[in-house]
């Protein structure tokens, strides 16, 4: 299964370009794209969600695109955005909202009730299911919304900095729920963070000033930090520095 972005171009305002001409394709079961503040990866994330259209050129999931009528639908239903703020909605319980998130796409109201239960259990939030979803903690509500992705079956889920914020529990928890989602769906997440990579990942992308420096394995990233550096996390952020600050 491939997301792929075929020579984009994308500015906010006619100053302001992010992107000019990108291609990039991805198709592994976890996709970490790493890069500093405003080098483009929540535009892209965004792009990919349908949240923002590009001014030239084509986002296509399994050869679907949001830009044809005819393929809009399917995906829509196929690609599941969450963003780092997940909003509760007053006056829902978390079972109801993580629901509506499936009759947003499409379920009916029925299907999407149903659905929602398996969906909390696999995200750990059964027993949170009936409290008001303004009554989250911030990393109840991450989980929350990506419960509500998996109610109506995505197939590649889209995260920006879903860990940002969290304690170093949260943290653990979050990851070890990507790690069990490789299986069903695939996953891209946006960072800026380089712990873990290799236990959470198998493809790596680092943008800079909306341009790739790097696409390759977790395994290839590491590599780069050349043989003097020991350690899983020095060794990415070696790697990530040579990338994008010049570091020898």
């Amino acid at each position: 299964m491939t997301l792929q972005f075929t020579r984009i171009d994308f500015r906010y305002n006619r100053q302001t370009s992010v992107f000019t001409g990108l291609s990039l394709t991805l198709d592994h079961p976890a996709t970490v794209l790493l890069g500093p503040n405003g080098a483009g990866k929540s535009t892209l994330m965004a792009l990919a969600a349908t949240d923002v259209q590009p001014q030239r050129g084509q986002v296509r999931w399994r050869g679907n695109r949001p830009s044809n009528r005819r393929t809009r639908a399917a995906y829509v239903r196929a690609v599941a955005w969450l963003p780092q703020d997940v909003v509760a909605i007053p006056g829902l319980t978390v079972r109801e909202q993580v629901a509506y998130a499936g009759w947003l796409k499409g379920m009916s109201r029925a299907s999407a009730w149903q659905a929602s239960t398996d969906a909390l259990g696999r995200v750990d939030l059964t027993d949170l299911a009936g409290r008001p979803s303004n009554k989250l903690s911030g990393g109840q509500r991450r989980r929350m919304g990506l419960a509500g992705a998996l109610t109506h079956r995505s197939e590649i889920v889209l995260m920006d900095e879903p860990t940002a914020g969290l304690d170093p529990t949260q943290r653990k928890v979050f990851r070890r729920l990507l790690e069990n989602l490789r299986n069903d769906v695939q996953v891209v997440v946006s960072t800026h963070q380089t712990e873990d990579l290799a236990d959470s990942y198998s493809q790596v992308v680092v943008l800079d000033q909306g341009t790739v420096r790097f696409q390759g394995t977790t395994a290839e990233f590491h590599n780069l930090a050349g043989d003097h550096v020991a350690g899983s996390r020095e060794r990415a952020e070696a790697a990530y520095a040579r990338l994008v600050h010049g570091e020898a």
